[in-house]
């Protein structure tokens, strides 16, 4: 399934972030990536992030340098988005959750904790309940039963909607620094300007405004009320109290359709939280003891040679066989040799998967 992989070091960013390409149900080319080391977590994605902007937007940056101080953070750009860029992808729940069935795979996982967030959070829930099996644990920050459209109680509220939708119609991708302060500030009420400008580069720069519209659209229209209940895992759930983008009611809500969901509310109205407010530490303190094995590093690799241990150690960076073979004065051919019986003492298939074992054992944390 694997069609290419960009290594990217972006100034700010302390991994090296090696980004891959998978193949969903329809064609459609998926872009996903593994950081930092540890057991996996998987954090599903929403139209706001990007693979290559993320590591040095502000917004986004707390929420990854958190994520994968313990973990290999796996994560992918939604289709028709950031690396995912297609012309005009199909865009639904179902798509959203058979693209992530994709990623997950490629990467060869096989149980795993998911972080959602906004509409991600959806994308978590029915990937949750159609794969009981493989979701160790389930995390949803800002998250909604119903989209904003689906909820709309009367003929005006869903008028004010289709208003916003418009809005995106004619201004998404424009120098408008008036249109493009209205979806940062419905997602950052109280957060600086130099936030919302970040926030506002990442949209600008993420996809077309026709794809913005059919994905906020698909988004708009969301219903898990029938998923949620079927989900078995242990679930924690945080929401803002003064939440515009997702109302509060939403989050518990869906609390209570989760079977045995833990609901903690948070002070502030961003839907997006910052690292500023007093509710993140609130919000890193519970995330911390609730996601299993958070510090814990496995047992370093036995049965390795050095020369194998080098190799792997390069391979946990993001390296391809090239980059190896000039750092270590090899050819290409004995690195493959050496790859081989990598892959058979660690047990896996493909990179991906010797990339997750790897870090999960505390490799390519050097500099690279």
């Amino acid at each position: 399934m694997r069609r290419g992989a960009i290594l990217l070091r972006e100034e700010g960013c302390t991994v090296a972030q090696q980004v891959r390409f998978c193949s969903s149900f329809d064609g459609v080319r998926i872009a996903y990536a593994i950081d930092g080391a540890g057991p996996p977590l998987v954090r599903t994605t929403f139209y706001l992030n990007h693979l290559e902007l993320d590591w040095t937007c502000p917004v986004w940056k707390p929420y990854l340098d958190e994520l994968t101080q313990s973990n290999a953070l796996l994560r992918h750009d939604m289709r028709g988005f950031g690396l995912s860029y297609d012309e005009s992808p199909a865009q639904s729940l179902d798509a959203w959750v058979r693209d992530f069935e994709a990623v997950v795979d490629a990467a060869g996982l096989e149980r795993f904790p998911i972080i959602g967030m906004c509409h991600g959070g959806a994308i978590a829930v029915e990937y949750a309940a159609r794969h009981p099996e493989r979701v160790s644990h389930l995390v949803l920050l800002g998250a909604y039963v119903r989209g904003g459209l689906r909820r709309a109680r009367s003929p005006q509220e869903r008028a004010a909607r289709e208003l916003m939708l418009k809005t995106v119609e004619l201004g998404w991708g424009e120098e408008n620094e008036a249109f493009n302060q209205v979806w940062p500030t419905l997602l950052q009420p109280s957060s600086t300007l130099e936030r919302l400008r970040a926030l506002a580069d990442v949209q600008r720069q993420s996809s077309t405004k026709e794809n913005a519209v059919r994905l906020l659209r698909a988004a708009g229209e969301l219903d898990i009320s029938e998923a949620a209940p079927k989900v078995r895992c242990p679930t924690l759930i945080f929401h803002t109290k003064q939440n515009r983008a997702a109302p509060f009611e939403e989050g518990r809500l869906l609390a209570s359709l989760i079977p045995n969901a833990r609901f903690v509310s948070l002070e502030g109205a961003n839907h997006v939280l910052t690292e500023l407010e007093p509710a993140w530490e609130d919000f890193v303190r519970e995330l911390r003891a609730f996601l299993p094995d958070r510090g814990r590093r496995e047992p370093a690799l036995t049965g390795f040679t050095p020369r194998e241990l080098e190799i792997l150690e390069r391979i946990a960076q993001g390296r391809d066989n090239a980059q190896i073979a000039a750092t270590l004065g090899m050819s290409e051919k004995t690195v493959r040799n050496h790859i081989t019986r990598i892959f058979d003492k660690l047990a896996v298939e493909n990179r991906p998967q010797a990339i997750v074992r790897a870090r999960e054992a505390g490799l390519g944390q050097k500099s690279a």
